[in-house]
């Protein structure tokens, strides 16, 4: 049976700073309960709502760094793309 590959220190890195977003939104959502409170319940449901889903906007280029190493997507113009539009074969 073959070793399991070791996870690269880049991917490590990565699931600490998932895990400290989480932390630091969790605590900056929590320091406007007192703020919020005082809104209707509605606007409040949809504050939270909102505010729930947000943080997910910054863990795209996170997880692309952690896989790749580039916060970028790669372009169309770059590399094996530009052949593959070009019609050319890759051998």
């Amino acid at each position: 049976m073959p070793a399991m590959a070791q996870p690269s220190a880049r991917k490590l890195a990565g699931i600490a700073l998932i895990l400290l977003l989480i932390v630091f939104w969790a605590a900056f959502v929590a320091s406007l309960a007192p703020i919020v409170a005082d809104w209707p319940i509605l606007v409040q449901a949809a504050f939270y709502l909102f505010m729930g889903i947000v943080w997910i906007i910054p863990l795209k280029p996170l997880v692309r760094w952690m896989q790749t190493g580039s916060w970028r997507a790669a372009h169309p113009e770059d590399g094996e793309n530009r052949h593959r539009a070009a019609g050319e074969v890759k051998r």
